[in-house]
């Protein structure tokens, strides 16, 4: 019998592939270190969305979206941020700093997405404030991720700490990472406000 992958299945196709693509890359990690304090907030969210499927299923978009990030960070657990094969993004944009970090905050800001359609077909809020919700909700876990990694690079020290902190010199990278999350969310809301009826979102 052919498999199909529908709209009805989607969500635990994507699930299915993302449980093999998450044991793969758990094998030999650069750094096992780095690559378990990476994964604790991708397995929180993974097993949090599977808990909550029956309570309450998003949309196909929704799930799309926060797929992104999920394989994003898992990638970026399994060779630590700083050092995924990504040479030719930097190449392409005449810089030294590898940017895969960058555009796993900016996947932060899809969350956004989700949370707003939670809000409004659960009816809990008004356009303006499931707009104002979801993006400062995305900017406070922006904020708050950036303290972790603080606190773990100070805690764990060495290369480890190094590694997760991810700042490559930069001294204002937790900012420029709070930007990227912020920018990611505004997109997201953006999409979700001009296509959301059309993608089944609402």
């Amino acid at each position: 019998m052919r498999f199909k992958v529908t709209a009805d299945n989607f969500p635990l196709v994507l699930a299915a592939v993302f449980t093999v693509f998450f044991g793969l890359l758990a094998i030999n990690p650069v750094s096992r270190a780095v690559w378990i304090a990476e994964v604790i907030p991708v397995a929180f969210v993974f097993l949090l969305l599977v808990a909550t499927y029956r309570w309450f299923r998003f949309s196909n978009v929704a799930y799309g979206l926060m797929a992104v990030w999920l394989f994003w960070h898992t990638i970026g657990g399994h060779f630590t941020f700083a050092n995924v094969p990504f040479g030719w993004i930097s190449e392409l944009l005449g810089s030294q700093r590898n940017h895969f970090d960058r555009i796993g905050h900016f996947s932060v800001g899809f969350y956004a997405y989700p949370m707003a359609e939670l809000f409004i077909r659960r009816k809990l809020a008004g356009p303006i404030v499931t707009t104002f919700f979801g993006l400062f909700f995305i900017m406070s876990i922006a904020a708050g991720y950036e303290i972790i990694e603080w606190w773990y690079a100070v805690a764990e020290g060495g290369e480890a700490g190094i590694e997760f902190l991810g700042s490559q010199g930069d001294i204002w990278d937790a900012q420029k990472d709070m930007l990227a999350d912020t920018l990611g969310a505004v997109v997201t809301l953006i999409l979700f406000w001009v296509f959301g009826k059309r993608w089944g979102s609402r």
